[in-house]
């Protein structure tokens, strides 16, 4: 199965015919009196390199340290083979080693340039066919390749690099790099931090023993939640500001692999592999398998302090705009929803109507009734029994659910319902009705995971089951919004129909995103939110083709802004849902602080707006109208960390947007005590524009920046500086 790119210049690698291919011979190469011949094919600030003797490389002509000649760009590990060399990392693999290339092509796009590049490895048949796309003003570059199987056996594939590229040019460059990466749970995504890569990869003395290192180092997801312990995005930066930065895109398994060379480090992304994930895909004569894709970005060089990753994450916000595509030029409206320290998933008409009310005076264009609104009240628990998804009547007497979707619609806004539509609950009659092959399976089983099963979207009842429910939602009550939740980790995936466990999970996943293109082509005025147990399944197979992530389901406002400030590193900042909670018993400056954390994405309110005060409805009102101000800018700016990407426990925290008329600044101040700090490289005019009446904050730019001094209590504000 393969995966469906949403993105009209990024099309399925097998889409260009081998006939356009030019042969290798045919390719300009580069000789030199003691260098062996070499092609190259340019694609944006990246560069493939290869020789008659050697596999094709990645690199980047204009910087001394991403890429590496003789770094093959594609290793492939087999049932039959592994390693050409013992070593632990996913680097130097036989097939991979052997790996010649036969042809290439450059092409020109309106948006784009796509280098294709056929290998083949005469030992095993296994032919690569890779594409390397470079979207235009973009120093990233897109990497997805199609393995076929061109010999007379069957070959089962057990791991394969999307991409390999080296860094460094010797064991001193690795002294001088940083890894960064965010970690990430339930209530505390997007973690970041960096580390010293030797503490990772230990200076062991590889040039006195004359090999290269057995050892690796990185990152794994597991199960079903690609974001769940580990953001699928990272960088390698260097202590004069370049920057190499990472993003893997799936819904399944995936690593991230570290490991070192005698000249200098190696960095492989994956999808699935079978020593993490259980899984393995097998290619009968004739049959093909498309890997995940990953994209690379490289960061402008700039001095500063040891990892400086701004200037890569910026290149990599551009290309997640361009792999969006049509997607992103949709309007990006105020959303409540009323779960959040709310109604909690136990809504009811009379509960909803005075929130509908309220919500429509401060300016809301879509209000979501969260989960619930399908289960009897008298149920209590209603975990068990989802996958129905038919309203509930004793919720909402006197009209039904139809009663409060017209009232939303009568107040101006769009309606919108919480559905998670990859499970059926135990208890649910869905769950006798659909047969055992349209759920997840392990030996002989359906998979269970608290109380609920997992449907297979590659079956199609699961499909048909999931389409009558969104086109009776859209068609019977107008729903205009959707948020997708994803509350279970299913584990290794299902062997129902797949190699193994970890490849039925990918098809899945695969299957899933197609059907979430499939929906919005029936249903185009559908706005589809992507949310699982917060951010927890947060990356670019699903975000690509939904329209905003939920940050996270952190409840103390307090703790949410180290989320809100991190989120545009791996998530486009018009894409970042960040929760905004007003609630009666916060004072002034807190009810600013929740709405500031809303403010730095996209404005996503909750909270009982009927039971505020009317200064605290003002200052929503207040919230929504500057946001409705600023967002088509939203969809422009490029993120950056004056104060570096923060830690979790940080007091003083700011986002940067940058746009094309000046910076706007999200700085929290969590300190209880008087605060003082410096927001360094601010230049110009400095204005508050939440709270507008924001007094009581010291702001002075000096030659070290802004400086910033704040009265007891915590307190956040929106600040824009107009560059001179």
């Amino acid at each position: 199965m393969t995966e469906a790119v949403h993105h009209p210049a990024a099309q399925h690698p097998a889409a260009l015919p081998s006939s356009a291919l030019a042969p290798a011979s045919l390719i300009p190469r580069e000789t030199g009196p003691a260098a062996p011949v070499t092609s190259r094919a340019r694609v944006g600030v990246f560069e493939l390199r290869w020789a008659d003797d050697a596999p094709a490389s990645l690199v980047v002509p204009s910087s001394a340290h991403s890429g590496r000649p003789g770094v093959g760009l594609v290793e492939v590990f087999t049932s039959a083979e592994q390693r050409a060399r013992t070593s632990q990392a996913y680097w130097r693999s036989a097939v991979g080693e052997r790996l010649r290339v036969q042809g290439s092509q450059v092409i020109a796009e309106s948006d784009a340039v796509r280098a294709v590049v056929v290998q083949s490895d005469a030992v095993s048949g296994i032919e690569v066919r890779t594409t390397v796309t470079a979207p235009t003003d973009t120093s990233a570059v897109r990497i997805q390749s199609e393995i076929r199987n061109a010999g007379r056996e069957a070959v089962v594939i057990a791991a394969i690099s999307s991409a390999t590229i080296g860094f460094g040019r010797s064991a001193r460059d690795l002294d001088e790099t940083v890894w960064g990466s965010a970690a990430s749970e339930w209530l505390a995504e997007d973690r970041w931090s960096e580390v010293p890569l030797r503490t990772l990869l230990p200076d062991i003395s590889l040039a006195l023993h004359a090999q290269d290192a057995r050892g690796h180092a990185g990152l794994t997801s597991h199960g079903g939640w690609s974001s769940g312990e580990h953001v699928p995005c990272g960088y390698l930066s260097r202590a004069d500001g370049e920057t190499l930065a990472w993003q893997i895109e799936t819904s399944a398994g995936w690593r991230a692999d570290l490991c070192q060379a005698r000249d200098g480090g190696v960095l492989s992304l994956l999808g699935p592999t079978d020593l993490e994930h259980q899984w393995a895909h097998e290619l009968l004569p004739g049959e093909a398998f498309t890997t995940v894709p990953v994209a690379l970005a490289v960061g402008p060089l700039s001095p500063g302090t040891l990892g400086s990753p701004d200037g890569a994450l910026g290149e990599l916000t551009r290309y997640r705009r361009w792999l969006r595509g049509a997607a992103g030029t949709q309007q990006l409206p105020v959303v409540y929803n009323d779960f959040m320290n709310t109604l909690m998933g136990q809504p009811t008409t009379d509960e909803l109507l005075p929130l509908v009310r309220r919500a429509a005076e401060v300016g809301v264009e879509v209000f979501c009734i969260d989960a619930g609104w399908f289960a009897d009240p008298a149920i209590g628990d209603w975990w068990s029994t989802v996958g129905e998804w038919r309203e509930a009547p004793a919720r909402f007497p006197g009209g039904g659910l139809r009663r409060v979707i017209d009232a939303i619609r009568d107040a101006g806004m769009a309606p919108g319902l919480w559905l998670e539509p990859e499970v059926v609950g135990i208890d649910s009659p869905a769950a006798s009705r659909l047969p055992d092959e349209a759920f997840f399976q392990r030996f002989g089983q359906r998979v269970q995971e608290d109380r609920r099963y997992h449907l297979d979207f590659r079956h199609p009842a699961a499909r048909a089951h999931l389409d009558a429910t969104v086109d009776h939602l859209v068609e019977e009550f107008g729903i205009r919004y959707l948020k997708l939740d994803y509350n279970i980790n299913p584990g290794a995936g299902t062997e129902h129909h797949a190699t193994t466990a970890g490849d039925g999970l990918l098809g899945h996943t695969r299957a899933f995103r197609d059907w979430l293109v499939r929906v919005q082509q029936r249903h185009p005025s559908l706005r589809l939110e992507n949310c699982s147990s917060g951010a927890m399944r947060a990356d670019y197979a699903l975000l690509a083709v939904t329209h905003l992530q939920s940050t996270s389901d952190q409840q103390d406002f307090r703790l949410y802004p180290p989320i809100a400030a991190s989120a545009p590193a791996s998530i486009l900042p018009e894409q970042c849902g960040n929760w905004a909670y007003p609630a009666r018993d916060m004072s002034d400056e807190e009810t600013a602080f929740t709405l500031v954390t809303g403010l730095s994405g996209r404005l996503y309110l909750s909270g009982f707006l009927d039971e505020l005060r009317p200064d605290q409805r003002a200052r929503i009102a207040e919230a929504v109208a500057l946001h409705k101000g600023l967002r088509d800018s939203l969809a422009t700016a490029l993120p950056f960390w004056p104060l570096g990407l923060p830690a979790w426990d940080d007091e003083a925290l700011c986002l940067g947007l940058r746009a094309a008329d000046g910076d706007l600044l999200f700085v929290w101040d969590r300190d209880a005590a008087p605060a003082a700090f410096t927001i360094p490289g601010v230049a110009g005019e400095v204005e508050v524009l939440f709270p507008a009446d924001g007094a009581g904050w010291g702001l002075d730019t000096g030659p070290g920046g802004l400086e910033v001094s704040t009265p007891a209590g915590i307190g956040a504000r929106v600040l824009r500086v107009t560059r001179g």
